[in-house]
């Protein structure tokens, strides 16, 4: 799905950017799915108040305290020819989803889906009741409510997933590897491509890697002080 040996050609002074160009297209592509697919679910999270909250709850904030590698474990068993999802997959396109770029898309949206749906609950959440109740009084649709009133009125929290979703995904090391192993152009990302400098001694290019990681993780927590931080009004 990626032609990181194609970009490698384009920068043949820079062989980190086939890995670089690689993990920027599945951070893009996970935080779209997630922004996406995180929506309703957050927005049923902020509304509900039913027994199924809580379990639900738990289970999407599971990926912020389990280790990578328990998660990555699991994912490889559900993702492999022999999984339920894998041997669905198998079925259906005659190829695997593990040590694929598709199985690291899968398996990036469960581990960063947390951070994504977190910040957009946490916006509609604080939609006021009152607001949602007058545009209802007047006519409006639960669609149109979500639409004109809810959504508009959480900017910020969609600002915040998206930079979360993506800084996440981009610096994941333990679940890549598992599902995804170690293949060139294919789902050789970033942090896998450091592991290798340093494992080679190469600490240059593992220099150049991860001060790219470093300096975008500045400028991901700065940008969402800059979005998060109070308004001040006149």
């Amino acid at each position: 799905m990626t032609d990181g040996v194609g970009l490698d050609g384009w920068l043949p002074h820079f062989p980190g950017a086939g890995p670089l160009w690689l993990t920027a297209q599945l951070a893009g592509i996970t935080t779209v799915i997630l922004i996406v697919l995180g929506t309703p679910l957050a927005w049923w999270l902020a509304r509900t108040r039913g027994a199924w909250r809580a379990p639900v709850e738990a289970v999407v904030a599971m990926p912020i305290v389990l280790p990578p590698t328990v998660m990555g474990f699991y994912l490889l068993i559900l993702l492999g020819p022999a999984g339920p999802v894998g041997r669905f997959w198998v079925s259906l396109t005659g190829e695997a989803l593990s040590f694929s770029f598709t199985g690291l898309v899968i398996a990036s949206c469960v581990y960063s889906l947390p951070f994504v749906v977190q910040p957009l609950q946490n916006a509609f959440q604080s939609v006021g009741e009152g607001t949602l109740e007058a545009a209802a009084t007047l006519g409006a649709r639960p669609l149109d409510v979500f639409f004109s009133v809810a959504v508009p009125q959480s900017v910020r929290g969609y600002l915040t997933a998206a930079v979360m979703g993506f800084a996440h995904t981009l610096g994941e090391f333990g679940v890549v590897l598992m599902v995804g192993g170690n293949i060139p152009g294919e789902t050789r990302v970033i942090s896998i491509a450091i592991y290798d400098h340093v494992e080679s001694l190469n600490y240059e290019s593992a220099h150049v890697l991860s001060g790219i990681l470093l300096s975008f993780a500045f400028v991901a927590l700065l940008s969402l002080y800059l979005i998060n931080r109070p308004r001040r009004h006149a």
